[in-house]
């Protein structure tokens, strides 16, 4: 078994670099939205938007010029991206529809005998036959059910089973709301009626565990939200596929100096790897050309999937805290971390107000030992303006309080 002994820094960089974080890592345009996507496997959406959603502002943080407007093209124009549950709600290459038939099967039997929701069901097929894409609304009747999260109008628990086990796909979407049409007349016949690739439950999860791995770049076998969302795979299953992989030399055992457990990484990324442990040897310092990187990342970011993860590498500690209590948040509501070239230098609370196109900073908070200084300003001013673009916004505006608390003044000079 090939085996790596990595520094901490060494581990940083080359998960950076594997997710796209640096300066020119990534050109401009829908294609790079695209091969991010296929590299990682997927991005979690989630229905938030206080500064853009969060497939959102992974992808801003990534690619240069990004608007929203590419991935809606991708998703529901040239339909190369799709919605589905992959690490939970996700968004993930039209591609690999075939490989996730195993979760749409078991979908279509989980409500037999229910005879209203079925019922319903019935009626959302004709309708749709009539009518084009529809969403829940489009339905008179107001009948509920116990569903997920809270009770639900029949017609949306109707909809959402028939996306679950693959009969609809989101045809758009308008804000949050999903509407719905036919997956046969959307999706490639193909792909629709291919078999599944993974013929036993074993080839299931080993593919699934290198998809997941590949999603985030390094990582252990240990429980963690890194591993969320994998039908059918308890620890138990996860380790006999980690052992197998290893076997086959599709996943190689990377060492990091203090992280007591051993993490993984795909051989095909191995490349990566070398070229930094190459970098790393000739000591070639930092290049006169070399253009210093700054992003703020999403809540969901692929990198900050497993957080423990993240404190151990870049000693960093972050929590979403948008279903805290206010009273029980450490910083805000929604909190953005803020990437400097290999570390972590801060966070801060952006709030998009839509009537008057202004993105404001109502927060900010630096890491210790971090302030601004004159080398960070041109990157940390792309990472911005980076996400101004994303949430629609004219311009940026500091609260005053925290521009002066926090040091900001200089970040504040000049157009935005």
């Amino acid at each position: 078994m090939i085996s790596y002994t990595l520094t901490k820094r060494q581990a940083r960089l080359f998960l950076l670099r594997h997710q796209k974080l640096a300066s020119g890592a990534l050109p401009e345009g829908k294609q790079s939205i695209y091969d991010y996507v296929r590299h990682v496997g997927c991005i979690q959406y989630d229905p938030l938007s206080i500064a853009g959603h969060n497939h959102e502002l992974v992808l801003q943080a990534r690619v240069p010029g990004f608007t929203p407007e590419l991935v809606q093209e991708l998703l529901y124009k040239d339909r190369l991206l799709v919605d589905g549950w992959d690490k939970n709600m996700s968004i993930y290459c039209t591609e690999d529809w075939p490989y996730f038939r195993r979760l749409r099967v078991p979908a279509s039997t989980r409500h037999d005998g229910n005879d209203a929701l079925i019922s319903t069901v019935t009626e959302v097929r004709q309708a749709l036959l009539q009518g084009g894409p529809l969403c829940s609304l489009d339905f008179e009747r107001t009948e509920k059910i116990d569903w997920a999260w809270a009770p639900a109008r029949l017609s949306r628990a109707a909809l959402e089973s028939m996306f679950y086990w693959g009969e609809l796909v989101v045809h758009h979407r308008v804000h949050t709301r999903r509407y719905y049409d036919f997956a046969a007349k959307l999706l490639p016949e193909h792909l629709l009626q291919a078999d599944e690739p993974n013929v036993t439950p074993e080839q299931y999860h080993d593919w699934y565990v290198l998809r997941r791995i590949g999603s985030i770049g390094l990582q252990w076998n240990k429980s963690g939200d890194g591993w969320l969302g994998i039908f059918g795979l308890k620890s138990k299953e996860r380790t006999a596929a980690v052992e197998r992989l290893l076997l086959q030399d599709s996943i190689r055992e990377v060492r990091v100096a203090d992280v007591k457990l051993p993490l993984y990484m795909r051989t095909m990324d191995v490349p990566t790897l070398e070229l930094i442990l190459q970098e790393e040897a000739e000591n070639t310092g930092i290049h006169p050309t070399h253009i210093p990187f700054a992003a703020a990342l999403a809540p969901l970011d692929n990198l900050i999937w497993d957080r423990e993860l993240i404190r151990q590498l870049f000693d960093f500690h972050y929590r979403w805290e948008v279903y805290k209590p206010a009273a029980e948040r450490e910083y805000g509501y929604y909190v953005l971390p803020l990437l400097y070239e290999d570390r972590f230098v801060g966070r801060f609370e952006p709030v998009m107000d839509k009537k008057s196109g202004i993105l404001n900073i109502v927060n900010w908070w630096w890491e210790p030992g971090e302030s601004l200084t004159a080398d960070m300003i041109p990157a940390l001013k792309n990472a911005l303006n980076s996400l101004a673009r994303c949430a629609r916004a004219t311009s940026i505006q500091f609260l005053p309080v925290v521009a002066a608390a926090c040091g900001l003044e200089k970040l504040e000079e000049g157009a935005w």
